[in-house]
């Protein structure tokens, strides 16, 4: 089992009155709520905690890509693992990832992932993304096209990787007369291909078509066990089963000396994350054209998360969204999920929301020293490969077993 440390770099200093006078953090979010000043003293802080996983002993960091938002201050992510290229010795660093749509070219970003591939030692993880309905938006770019863009970028992407250059590429969206990418990456044939995602249908068949690992982002137990039991199925009728090492989950994780603890120092600020960090227009979320007609459905699900209406604490620990508590409650729920799910990589946001510094860092030592032996110590899983109810109720009474 691999863990890698998440971080969205949020805006923690929303004002008091955000959720009355404002109705996104998203797009239209007036950006005169940032602060410059505490803007850097805040880079320089989260650069600090992605860098502390490296000391720790995490298999990797990650950085993802948002744009026009308070949720995430990392546009440019090739820029924060850059930084982290200095400042770690042995980690993984995990670009979660790049959205090829929404570059004017793809081969910026083959130039810059090879860049930081020879720079790190070959070190990186290149993950690929369409960007959420939100960054459309942002761009003024027309969403209907962003599976095109995306799996052409792709496949520019890899070629630009992988074959001798020059030589011309014309495709739909694409067209190039010299492909000659210099530096070429280090890691051979190319560094490792992720797809993060909340699930669409295009995602999971692409990462059965390619075999490249799946990670699911942070929902109900429930939603993600679907979800994974589609990507095995899928990849059952083309012939094969995929490994753990394909299927990876993401969620806040959180652990102190007891499960009240656990609740007093951080029940509000995963609050933050879920409650104004996602508050959203619905229309923001999906845009026209964003989403494919048998994706539709788990969109609506996902667009309905994203109002600003937070569940509340218990209500997240009790759907498996988060996984808070002593470091034994923290052992006993990810040792129940993975015996359900099967994942192989486990994702950990170990910041989120509005946690202060001192807290993250307590979390990430906890985590490292009481968590995360026990959880590379987990061995294969074979969830049921029917996940109705019978699943449902043991996730519940699990995290009711762990509350208690």
């Amino acid at each position: 089992m691999e863990f890698y440390s998440f971080h969205l770099m949020p805006w923690p200093y929303l004002p008091p009155d955000f959720d009355e006078k404002y109705s996104s953090a998203w797009v239209t979010c007036p950006n005169d709520l940032y602060d410059p000043e505490r803007g850097t003293a805040l880079y320089t802080r989260y650069i600090d905690e992605l860098a502390l996983g490296d000391e720790l002993g995490f298999d990797g960091v990650c950085v993802n890509e948002h744009h026009q938002t308070a949720y995430g201050l990392m546009p440019a992510p090739n820029l924060i693992a850059a930084a982290l290229v200095q400042r770690t010795k042995r980690a993984k660093i995990a670009l979660m990832g790049n959205a090829v749509p929404l570059r004017d070219h793809p081969l910026r970003i083959a130039e810059e992932v090879a860049m930081l591939d020879v720079m790190s030692g070959g070190r990186i993880i290149s993950g690929f993304v369409r960007g959420i309905g939100c960054e459309y938006h942002s761009f003024h770019l027309n969403p209907t096209y962003s599976r095109e863009r995306t799996e052409e970028g792709i496949d520019l992407i890899l070629r630009a990787w992988t074959e001798p250059g020059p030589f011309s590429f014309w495709g739909k969206h694409y067209r190039v007369r010299y492909v000659n990418v210099w530096p070429k990456p280090l890691q051979q044939p190319h560094p490792p291909i992720w797809l993060p995602s909340t699930g669409s249908v295009e995602t999971i068949e692409w990462s059965v078509q390619r075999r490249w690992p799946f990670v699911r982002t942070y929902d109900t137990l429930d939603a993600i066990a679907a979800m994974f039991q589609c990507l095995r199925a899928r990849a059952n009728e083309v012939g094969y089963e995929p490994e753990p090492e394909q299927i990876g989950w993401m969620l806040p994780i959180y652990v102190a000396e007891t499960d009240e603890k656990a609740r007093e120092e951080a029940a509000k600020h995963v609050q933050y994350l879920f409650g104004w960090l996602s508050k959203r227009p619905f229309e923001f979320t999906l845009p026209p054209g964003y989403i494919s007609a048998q994706s539709m459905v788990r969109g609506l699900e996902v667009a309905a998360t994203k109002t600003g209406q937070s569940r509340s604490y218990d209500d997240l620990l009790d759907l498996g969204i988060i996984c808070f508590g002593s470091p034994e409650t923290v052992r006993q729920r990810l040792a129940a999920a993975h015996e359900r799910l099967g994942f192989g990589r486990l994702v950990g946001l170990l910041h989120f929301g509005s946690l202060p510094h001192e807290l993250t860092v307590k979390n990430m030592h906890l985590f490292a020293e009481e968590v995360l032996p026990f959880v590379r110590a987990l061995g294969p899983a074979r969830p049921a490969a029917n996940d109705g109810a019978n699943g449902r109720a043991s996730a519940t009474t699990v995290a009711a077993e762990a509350r208690s």
